[in-house]
């Protein structure tokens, strides 16, 4: 194990499992009080398909923790994360990754809804972005949280910040999830508000 930045003490291994580059920052920032040394899932060597095949964010986040944490037998954290869109009875939902096609851009995704949404009235463009985190620490300690922060739907994306959905999600009328900062994100996303209920538990174990 490697030392942390005070050198007095080893730093355990924890396992974000994803290769998304803006989810790894998110987390890496999250986590930095807790003295974990974080990887991806290509940095821990890990490169085998995961197949989410689960109906809720909350059992995609299981499915993934428990693949990664079953091969590597290193403490890890997953989460299943999406859009929900009241006007479309919840989607895109736990499809929202592929939701313009397995392989489309951000900007694909954010296309499609504006086009499934187009001429929806703003009084019923109300929508949330919904993260479930997942956290094997080993074989006897497990635990699922979540996460919502609510807004809108906008008619066309606002910001260059953030990604995945961000620009189209309005918070209010001037902002939406991609003009505000990472910092500012990191406090009200919903992966930050999942992640208060997680860090309870690290507090308790790690602190």
């Amino acid at each position: 194990m490697s030392k942390n930045n005070s050198g007095d003490k080893p730093r355990s291994k924890l396992i974000i499992a994803s290769n998304n580059a803006g989810k790894i920052r998110e987390f890496r920032e999250l986590l930095s009080p807790f003295g974990f040394e974080v990887l991806s899932m290509k940095d821990a060597g890990f490169d085998r398909e995961i197949v989410e095949d689960g109906e809720t964010f909350e059992e995609n986040a299981h499915i993934k923790a428990k693949a990664v944490y079953e091969a590597l037998r290193l403490p890890t954290i997953a989460d299943d994360s999406g859009l929900e869109i009241d006007f479309l009875g919840g989607s895109p939902g736990v499809y929202s990754a592929r939701y313009a096609g397995e392989n489309a851009s951000d900007k694909e995704r954010c296309a499609k809804v504006l086009e499934e949404m187009h001429g929806v009235a703003k009084e019923l463009r109300d929508a949330r972005f919904v993260c479930s985190i997942y956290f094997i620490f080993d074989d006897e300690n497990e635990y699922s949280v979540r996460g919502e922060v609510c807004g809108y739907i906008g008619d066309e994306p606002v910001g260059k910040n953030g990604f995945g959905y961000d620009p189209i999600f309005m918070l209010d009328e001037d902002e939406s999830m991609a003009t505000i900062s990472e910092s500012e994100k990191n406090k009200i996303s919903h992966r930050a508000k999942a992640f208060e209920r997680l860090s309870d538990i690290l507090k308790e174990k790690f602190s």
